[in-house]
């Protein structure tokens, strides 16, 4: 098999990677940091070792077949979080390179888990930069979840073909479809940037906080998260486009081309909904009960933390880890869910809960009528066997990785609860764990080398549903 190709579109990643480091290296030179040089230095790297891959594997032209594509969905993440990491080695926070790419994974791969500390003092440039890995790695998969995954059949991503009959009709080609998303993306991010400078945000945390609001990343400009400002109107706003970024974009699309009821009349979207409206009025109520809160701060709060979870952004507006073990129970609860399939979100996906009630709805039917024939509908639509195969497997091979992390962050000398939550808060990219160390108030710093590995390649098995990664590490893959 030839990497011709694969090398060759990786060297394009790698010059719009370096590219989008210019920004930041303006924004310090602005406020006459010396960071500038860190961002310009990286860029010069990124950009040298780009053009080398692209002069190196040119061809007159080439067409991508399976197992190429397989390769390039893979790699090009580990390529892309190696250089986006290098502005973090340089700065002035001089983060070991280890510590580095994982701040650089858990940007691209949207997780929000970080190991840096004092964010509140931390030069512009470097805030800029967590917010545009996050933003740009939220469209990055979205668009490569669109226009490139469904092709390849793996992990439940046929489901795209079920959750959107004659999507061929909306759009006649995957490169407009992801210019169509592409262009939405913009413009829910400038929406969020105004709304939340309007709420009284500087103009560059509006900036920040919209790249990762609308791309469910989590990254924010304080330690306190989103807490830092005290605010219920930008808390409000945040989950408003949490939500948005969130819902499956091909929707979006189809209310753009004259469908208007796209987004309200999917199953999965009202799923998502129904299950996080429900969590919060639980944990509301508690908070209510045992006095914690007020009515419309035990709302909003409650919301925000289902909100944040289940879309897998990882804000915080408080510590919900200290409001008791109904809370805490319902956080690690909604760290499995996720939001739907087509968006910017991690996790299971709604659509595979779904399906796989149905498939136990399927099943105790043949065991009251054994001869009777049952099938599974998503969405007012048959699903086929392949489908359902694929999504069993999916869950199946999420609820093992996440066990096999577990015990290997166990081996590592962290305690249970630490282990257990940042092994799901890795592979379903949340970011924020259960505890002490790693809950909403507090960071992944204090871990050693080997967790932060660990949970570094999580991160990027649970972007890229784990199949996709899996599969080059069978023999029969690179077979001819």
């Amino acid at each position: 098999m030839s990497f011709k190709p694969v090398f060759y579109i990786i060297g394009i990643l790698l010059l719009i990677l370096s590219a989008a480091m210019l920004l930041p290296a303006l924004v310090d030179l602005a406020h006459e940091s010396g960071d500038w040089k860190v961002f310009a230095s990286a860029q010069l790297i990124t950009a040298f070792v780009g053009f080398a891959l692209i002069f190196s594997n040119r061809e007159k032209s080439f067409a991508l077949n399976l197992r190429q594509t397989f390769v390039l969905a893979s790699i090009s993440w580990i390529f892309m979080t190696a250089f986006a990491a290098l502005p973090f080695c340089f700065a002035e926070i001089q983060l070991s390179y280890t510590r580095a790419f994982f701040e650089a994974m858990s940007g691209l791969t949207t997780t929000g888990a970080t190991v840096i500390t004092g964010l509140d003092d931390l030069p512009k440039g470097i805030l800029l930069w967590r917010a545009m890995l996050q933003w740009l790695g939220g469209i990055g998969f979205l668009v490569v979840a669109l226009a490139v995954l469904p092709l390849l059949q793996v992990s439940g991503m046929q489901i795209f073909k079920t959750q959107s009959f004659g999507m061929e009709k909306v759009l006649p080609s995957a490169q407009q479809m992801a210019l169509y998303i592409l262009t939405l993306y913009f413009v829910l991010t400038l929406a969020c940037a105004l709304l939340l400078f309007a709420a009284d945000m500087s103009l560059f945390d509006a900036f920040c906080h919209a790249m990762t609001s609308v791309a469910t990343g989590g990254f924010a400009n304080y330690d306190a998260s989103i807490g830092h400002f005290n605010s219920p109107t930008i808390d409000w706003i945040v989950i408003v486009f949490m939500w948005l970024g969130a819902l499956p974009f091909v929707q979006y699309v189809r209310m753009l081309k004259g469908n208007g009821r796209a987004v309200v009349d999917d199953a999965q979207v009202r799923a998502f909904f129904g299950i996080l409206l429900s969590l919060s009025m639980i944990v509301a109520f508690f908070l209510l009960w045992t006095g914690q809160k007020t009515f419309f701060d035990a709302v909003r709060s409650s919301i925000f933390m289902l909100t944040t979870l289940m879309t897998t952004s990882g804000f915080a507006s408080g510590d919900y880890s200290k409001w008791g073990p109904l809370a805490e129970g319902v956080a690690f609860v909604a760290m499995y869910l996720g939001a739907c399939s087509g968006s910017t979100a991690g996790g299971i996906k709604t659509f595979r809960l779904q399906i796989l009630w149905a498939m136990v709805q399927q099943q105790v039917r043949r065991l009251i009528v054994p001869h009777g024939v049952f099938q599974v509908h998503y969405n007012n639509k048959v699903v086929d066997n392949d489908v359902l195969m694929s999504v069993a497997v999916f869950f199946f091979v999420h609820i093992l990785t996440w066990m096999a992390v577990t015990i290997l962050l166990h081996l590592t000398g962290l305690d249970f609860t630490t282990a257990v939550s940042g092994a799901i808060s890795a592979v379903s990219n949340v970011g924020p764990g259960l505890g002490p160390i790693i809950g909403p108030s507090g960071t992944f710093a204090t871990l050693d080398a080997d967790a932060i590995w660990i949970l570094s390649i999580a991160m990027l098995l649970g972007r890229m549903e784990f199949l996709t990664m899996f599969v080059l590490l069978a023999p029969r893959f690179w077979r001819d």
